[in-house]
C-alpha cells in the first residue's frame, strides 16, 4: 500500500482527536474520508503530513515516515485557506512552487497551465485580494497540484465552488488521479464522494465506524430503497413489515427497507391505492449510510 495508518491515535490532553485508526489506501487510489465537524479528519490529515505527531501508532508513505525530506511528493489542499491576499498570483504560486522543490521556469509553465486549465489566465498578474472566494480557490488547488505530487490531501476541496467550477475541479482531480497520484479527500457532499472515489471510511468522534470499497459498504449496509410514483396517498404504506423510512413528495415516495420481500409487498400495497406510475429498487446512497450510521443532526 501506498499510504499506510497503522492503529494512529492522537490526544489533546484528556481529550481524544483521533482513536486507534487504520488505513491502507492503494496507490494511485481516489480516497474518500468522511465524517461530520470534530469527526478528526483534518487532525488526521495534519497527522499524515507531519504537521502532528501521533500520540501512538505509526503513519507511512511508501513504507516510509513522512518528512521535510519527502514534502515535494505532497499537495495539500487546506480547509482553512492561506494565500497571501496582498500578492500576486503569479509571485505566490511561483513561491509555493519553489517551497516544493520546482525551479522558477517550471512553476511558470505550470501555473500558466493550470490557469489556462481553470479558464483564469487573466488572473495571472492580479491580487488574490481581488479574486472572489470561488477563484481564490482555484489558486489554493493550483498551488496543491502544480508540482505534481504523488500524494494529494484535499479537506473539503469543493467549498466555495459554483456548481460549473465544481465539475471542472472534478475533472482536474480525476486527470491527477489517472496518471498515477494518491488521493485522499474530504467532502460533506456525498453525491462528490459516490462519484469520484473507490474506497472510503467514514469517522465519528475519531472512530472508524464504516471502512472499504463503496460497493462493499452498500452492500453490507443491509438496506435499499424503493422508489414508487402514485398520484394517490401512499403514506399508509410506512406501516408495512420491514419499511425503516419513509420520506413523502407531491408525486410518490422513497422506502428505506432491509430486503426484496418488503418491496414486493410495497408494490402490492400501492397498486391497492390506484395505479402506480413508477416503481424502482435502487441501492442505498452514500447519504442514506452516512445518516444511519452517524446520525441525522450531522448530514
Amino acid at each position: 500500500m501506498a499510504l499506510e495508518l497503522n492503529h494512529v491515535t492522537k490526544k489533546f490532553g484528556e481529550f481524544t482527536a483521533v482513536d486507534d485508526l487504520s488505513l491502507a489506501i492503494g496507490e494511485g487510489t481516489m480516497y474518500g474520508f468522511l465524517g461530520a465537524n470534530g469527526a478528526g479528519k483534518t487532525t488526521t490529515f495534519r497527522m499524515i503530513l507531519g504537521l502532528l505527531n501521533p500520540t501512538d501508532g505509526r503513519i507511512t508513505w511508501k513504507g516510509k515516515p513522512i518528512n521535510y525530506g519527502t514534502s515535494h511528493e505532497i499537495g495539500y489542499l487546506p480547509e482553512e485557506r492561506g494565500l497571501y491576499p496582498k500578492m500576486k498570483v503569479e509571485d505566490q504560486l511561483i513561491f509555493l512552487g519553489e517551497l516544493r522543490g520546482m525551479k522558477r521556469n517550471d512553476a511558470k509553465a505550470a501555473i500558466r497551465k493550470w490557469l489556462d486549465r481553470f479558464e483564469v489566465p487573466e488572473y495571472l498578474n492580479k491580487k488574490v485580494e481581488e479574486l472572489s472566494k470561488g477563484n481564490q480557490q482555484k489558486i489554493q488547488v493550483i498551488a496543491a497540484l502544480m508540482h505534481n505530487p504523488e500524494l494529494v490531501i484535499l479537506d473539503e476541496p469543493f467549498s466555495g465552488l459554483d456548481p460549473v467550477n465544481v465539475e471542472m475541479l472534478k475533472s482536474a482531480v480525476k486527470d491527477v488521479r489517472d496518471q498515477g497520484a494518491t488521493i485522499v479527500f474530504s467532502s460533506h457532499r456525498m453525491d462528490h464522494v459516490e462519484e469520484l472515489c473507490e474506497q472510503l471510511s467514514i469517522v465519528h468522534k475519531g472512530q472508524q465506524i464504516v471502512e472499504g470499497s463503496l460497493r462493499d459498504v452498500k452492500r453490507s449496509f443491509g438496506r435499499q430503497n424503493v422508489r414508487i410514483r402514485s398520484d394517490h396517498d401512499l403514506t399508509g404504506l410506512q406501516s408495512v413489515s420491514g419499511v425503516r423510512n419513509a420520506s413523502y413528495a407531491l408525486n410518490g415516495a422513497v422506502f428505506q427497507v432491509t430486503d426484496d420481500e418488503t418491496a414486493h409487498q410495497l408494490l402490492e400495497e400501492a397498486l391497492k391505492t390506484g395505479p402506480v406510475r413508477h416503481f424502482s429498487i435502487e441501492e442505498p446512497s452514500l447519504q442514506d449510510i452516512f445518516i444511519a450510521k452517524v446520525g441525522n443532526e450531522h448530514a
